[in-house]
């Protein structure tokens, strides 16, 4: 078989980040207009009709610059863009162009940029300090978890050589080997592990292709759309903050009963007050908590374009975003039982309270009436 050539391509490496409880996208954009004269601009996916799909608050897109990485065997050139989200996540891509490689060529590239930005965070600690040096101003309660997911995609727009022109979804899985792609392996792969990468194919034309996994993808795009990357991009966003809220809820949950416990060990006539108080907190981050949720949830929602749909769908299935997310609302449940039980500890403390002051008046009454005769 003649060497197949990527004549034209890019390779992807994402990066996001927990930054803040939220992010004023406005106040960012105006932010980063006044440092820079780079670009700053609300997020749209460039083939999909606005009606079609719809971003719950879009995106603030920005442009950082050109980086250098260090491959070991050569230095690669790449474009650093960012994303902020309000439900407080940023996102940092490097983008590599390819042309003119052969396939095998691509896929070593690939894997060695992985490989370059995966063993050192000096590239994306730069970018991210550069990034909120500018905006942090617009970050609301800024608190960096640690938190971070990584995505890698491969991207190509047309091939040369054996395949002059544009190739079909079968003749392109017929000519070359997306396992090396996909995995990261050099060794071979046993049939049925190479049967469960390549599971998650989605075409919609006859000459387009996607191939998703938990931490790569590949995409066969001619017409250049950056559609499915982005979404693949907005589905690892709702994966961290949601990892973020369990996290938190875990954390939160021990001091929660810790706290109950001790308000109930401390019954005097101030107990009202003190379950009170403790309700307020809970139902205060049971709001926080859910709107911030929400707003992650409804990040992007896809209506029309039934393809993007199934690819945005089979992303969220595959980073477990619906599991972490159903985690979340069982901790929250357990919260919002708990501030609904402090609540009515907290009426019947009080009537408890109302009803012995009654009987002292009462008392004192006929102790009053008793002196006076």
């Amino acid at each position: 078989m003649a060497e197949v050539i990527v004549a034209a391509g890019h390779i992807l490496a994402l990066r996001l980040f927990d930054v803040a409880y939220a992010i004023d996208l406005k106040r960012a954009e105006a932010l980063w207009a006044g440092h820079a004269a780079g670009a700053a601009a609300r997020a749209r996916l460039s083939g999909t009709p606005p009606k079609a799909v719809a971003f719950g608050e879009p995106p603030l897109g920005i442009v950082l610059g050109p980086v250098e990485i260090d491959l070991g065997a050569e230095t690669v050139r790449a474009q650093a863009t960012a994303r902020l989200y309000e439900f407080g996540a940023a996102s940092i891509a490097l983008r590599v162009p390819v042309a003119g490689r052969s396939w095998p060529d691509y896929v070593h590239l690939l894997n060695a940029l992985d490989r370059a930005v995966s063993a050192t965070a000096a590239p994306w600690d730069k970018l991210l300090a550069q990034l909120l040096g500018v905006m942090g101003a617009a970050l609301e309660r800024p608190d960096p978890s640690g938190l971070q997911e990584d995505y890698l995609i491969g991207v190509v727009q047309s091939f040369e050589g054996s395949a002059v022109g544009r190739m079909t979804a079968s003749d392109l899985l017929a000519a070359v080997d997306l396992v090396p792609l996909l995995s990261g392996e050099h060794r071979p792969l046993s049939e049925a592990a190479r049967a469960d990468l390549l599971r998650g194919r989605f075409s919609y034309y006859a000459d387009d292709l996607v191939v998703l996994t938990w931490d790569r993808a590949f995409i066969y795009e001619p017409r250049d759309d950056s559609d499915v990357a982005d979404v693949l991009e907005v589905a690892n966003a709702q994966l961290l903050e949601m990892r973020y809220y369990d996290e938190l809820l875990d954390d939160e949950l021990p001091r929660m009963y810790d706290l109950v416990e001790r308000t109930r060990r401390g019954m005097n006539v101030f107990a009202a007050r003190r379950y009170a108080g403790l309700a307020r907190k809970l139902y205060t981050l049971v709001a926080e908590v859910t709107e911030l949720t929400e707003k992650i949830d409804n990040a992007l929602q896809v209506t029309e374009d039934v393809y993007l749909a199934r690819i945005y769908a089979a992303a969220l299935d595959l980073f477990r975003v619906p599991t972490v997310s159903a985690a979340v609302d069982r901790k929250l449940s357990i919260i919002r039982d708990t501030y609904t039980a402090l609540y009515d500890e907290a009426s019947s403390s009080r009537s408890e309270v109302m009803e012995a002051a009654i009987l002292l008046l009462i008392l004192v009454e006929i102790v009053l009436a008793l002196v006076r005769h």
